[in-house]
Formats: structure tokens, sequence, C-alpha cells
């Protein structure tokens, strides 16, 4: 029997969710356990709650909705992502995700279909790091990457821990951190870049991930007066910035395969004044790459033109790497279940690796996984422009749907 998803039900619920926590130009603004967060968190229990699923949450916040099996006693395949979003995020990161599973859920309720494995529809908490840093904590809590207290005690710009905030919400569960063990993890994401709409195809099968390190610099000089203080004397922090920028920055541009990727995305000049020589600048670099011994050698590259800038211009440098994440690759077994899937729909699609960080990436050391792509406009996220199609999304859904039940159907682990 052929099962087709509703894409219009996925359509609206998608545009329910995005009516909570709007931002001003279209978008959503759902900070990790803000009221908004929360609000969003509770339509999609009342939306499963609906279909007989029951809620669990862990200790970090973590949600879990499980659809029961025909044999409960065995690991579940779980499928999700978050619901927290940018301060002027978009309708679709995460959510996406989220709620393709719900309606992976409905469908299997409209067709009265039980499959082997019970199902876990998960929203994992603070994926975006955009209120407490890193990004992906909490499922990185569930995989045994940070601790349970450390992430209760992570804090926002003002003071509110991660564990005060759950408690405000209403979601400070208690279950253990790391249950359920799931057999299997499958999460559909928009893009996020340009590759599937300029290829014209309508699915990535996500192989893996690209690694990615972040560091913040600082770099120290001397303020001065910028009319009396001649440039041979100067001691100019922000020049040192402007010249590790730029070396960067070539050096990922001479790379013809586009694997290598530099950002500086925040810039802060201590005490600044039109007519004051910088005395010291912070900045934030990101760098990643899809071969983990290539982005050992970008990190060394950094550190050596961190080091001539500060020799140059005469000022001190030090950078930190504050998060780390390697090089994943995701399970053949997800990931062929996802091709055939596509195939199967006649679905255009490509294998390719992911440019941003996701849950999965944390989720693929404890469980077998994989993700799946649709296009995004323009490669547009992480802004309120962030637009995938409708019928983008049925379809990112459908091949999730094919590939979880075809999964959630194999009662042998490590099939």
């Amino acid at each position: 029997m052929t099962v087709s998803i509703d894409g219009q039900r996925l359509w609206s619920s998608l545009m329910a969710m995005a009516e909570i926590g709007p931002s001003p130009n279209g978008g959503s603004h759902r900070l990790a356990l803000t009221e908004e967060d929360a609000a969003g968190r509770r339509l999609l229990i009342e939306w499963c709650q609906a279909l007989g699923c029951t809620l669990r949450v862990d200790r970090v916040g973590n949600m879990f909705l499980r659809r029961a099996g025909k044999r409960d006693d065995l690991d579940p395949i779980g499928v999700g992502s978050h619901l927290d979003t940018q301060p002027k995020g978009g309708r679709f990161d995460g959510v996406l995700g989220v709620l393709a599973g719900l309606e992976v859920f409905r469908t299997l309720d409209d067709h009265g279909i039980v499959t082997e494995r019970p199902l876990e529809l998960v929203v994992w908490t603070n994926e975006e790091g955009s209120r407490f840093a890193p990004a992906m904590v909490a499922s990185g809590t569930y995989a045994g990457a940070f601790s349970v207290e450390s992430t209760l005690a992570r804090r926002d710009r003002d003071g509110v821990t991660l564990g005060e905030a759950l408690a405000a919400t209403g979601f400070a569960g208690e279950m253990a951190v790391g249950e359920p063990h799931l057999a299997g993890f499958l999460e559909l994401h928009i893009e996020q870049g340009p590759v599937l709409e300029e290829s014209h195809e309508a699915v990535g099968v996500v192989t893996g991930v690209q690694g990615m390190r972040w560091f913040d610099v600082t770099l120290r000089g001397q303020s001065s007066h910028a009319g009396p203080t001649p440039m041979r004397y100067r001691r100019d922090a922000l020049a040192a910035a402007a010249r590790l920028i730029d070396r960067l920055q070539a050096l990922a541009m001479a790379d013809d395969s586009g694997d290598t990727k530099v950002t500086f995305g925040t810039l802060e000049i201590d005490a600044s004044s039109r007519n004051v020589v910088p005395g010291e600048v912070t900045l934030s670099v990101d760098l990643r790459h899809v071969d983990e011994a290539e982005l050992d050698a970008l990190e060394a590259h950094f550190e050596r033109e961190l080091a001539a800038a500060g020799e140059t211009f005469g000022i001190t440098a030090h950078s930190k790497r504050i998060w780390a994440s390697p090089v994943v690759s995701f399970d053949s077994g997800c990931i062929d279940a996802v091709e055939r899937a596509a195939k199967a729909r006649g679905v255009p699609y490509r294998r390719m690796m992911s440019g941003a960080g996701h849950d999965a990436v944390y989720v693929a050391r404890v469980a077998p996984t994989a993700m799946i792509f649709i296009p995004c406009r323009d490669g547009i996220s992480h802004n309120e422009a962030e637009y995938a199609s409708p019928e983008h999304c049925a379809l990112g859904a459908q091949v999730l749907f094919d590939a979880m039940v075809e999964r959630a159907n194999i009662l042998e682990a490590g099939q």
C-alpha cells in the first residue's frame, strides 16, 4: 500500500506555529525557553496528545512524544528537530523537522498503521544557542558531550540559567538524560544553503556534517589619539584584526572546492571612538571543513596568521577555542533508507554534506542517524526572509515518512 502524507495539513501546521512569536518582517522570534518557545511546545503537545501520544521530558527539557508500536519493548525510532529560533529567524529552520514528524504520526493515524517499533517525536532544547551558548547543548547533553549540571547552569545575557528558564516555563522534566535509547533518528531540515535550489533537486540525502571550530580572539594594543600619534608608533588592535580577517578570507577564497569556510561573526572595539586608535578588539572566528585533517591545517594557519598580525602591529594576540564539532559521518543504513525513499517516489535528489550544525550531529554519537534536506529560497536561513515552498516541504516529509516507516519495521538492531 502506497501511503501519502497530507502536504496541505503540514503547511497549515507550519503556518499555525509561525503565529506564535512572529517577528516584525514575517519571520519567527522564539528564543529557547521563553514564553513564546513554551507556547509552541504546548501547541505541539496538544496536537500529539490528540493522536494518543504520551509525553516525557528529560532534565534538560528535551521533549519525547511517543507513538506506541506493536513491540513497545523495542527501542524506538526518533524523528524531530527544534522549535526555538534565532532572534529574527525564519518559519522553517528546525520547525519543519518537528512538524514533519507530527505529519508522519498523523498520516499513520489516518491509515490505522502501527509500526513494529514505537516512534518518538523529539523536540531538542536550545538548538540555536542564541539564548544559551553553545548551540545544540541539550542534544549534546543527551549524547553525553556535556554534563547535565553544566547545561542547567548555563546563563543567558540577563544571568538567567537554563535550569531557571526550564522551571519558569514548566519544562523541567524528571526523565534521566540519555533516555530513551533510540534505535535510529531522522531529521528533516531546510538546507540553509543554495545547492539544492541551484541544481533543481528537491531532496538532499545528507551523508554527514562538516567539522566546525569556534574561537574567541582578543587583540590588545594601546589606545591613543588619532591626531598626534604617528602611524609607525601605533599599536592598533583593529588594524591587526583587519589583517587577520583579510588573510584568512583570502585563504578560503583560494580553495576552489569551496570546502574551506571562515567566518567572523562578531567584532567589538573596547571604548570605541572615531578619533581614538583602537586599543582592544575582541572577535569571533568560525572555521569549517568537510575533512578533519584539513580542518586541523586550517586551525594551524589561523594561529600562524594571528601571531603574525600581533607581531606586525605590536599588539598581544590571544585565542581560545570555545567549541569544536568534529566531522560527522551518518549511518549508512539510515542514509540508504532515505535514498531508497527518494528513488521510489521519483524525487530528484543528491547526496551531500551539511554545512551547518544540527542536533543530529550529537545524536549520531549514540544512535544510527541521517538527515534529509529540502531547498530554501536563495539559500537564506537564520533570517526573516527564510522560505521553503509547500511542495518541497511535502516532498521532504514524504521521504521522511517512507524512510521512517522502513526503519521502524526493522526488528533487528543494527540492520
